[in-house]
């Protein structure tokens, strides 16, 4: 699951239980558990990249 935070940016979160917060020594949800799968990653990435993208359009204008 993507939020976008009051400034637009992408934040991660858990799809079972929404947290937002990851051990990324075991790619894992700290609340529950729950495994980020390499789609989620992918997913997150992405959001990230057409973040960036939407930002640097706004920079030109």
């Amino acid at each position: 699951m993507i939020f976008f935070n009051p400034a637009g940016a992408p934040e991660l979160a858990c799809e079972q239980c929404g947290c937002r917060w990851f051990d990324r020594m075991t790619n894992t949800c700290y609340e529950c558990g729950t495994e980020v799968t390499p789609q989620m990653q992918a997913e997150f990435q992405q959001a990230l990249a057409d973040f960036a993208a939407r930002k640097q359009e706004k920079g030109k204008q």
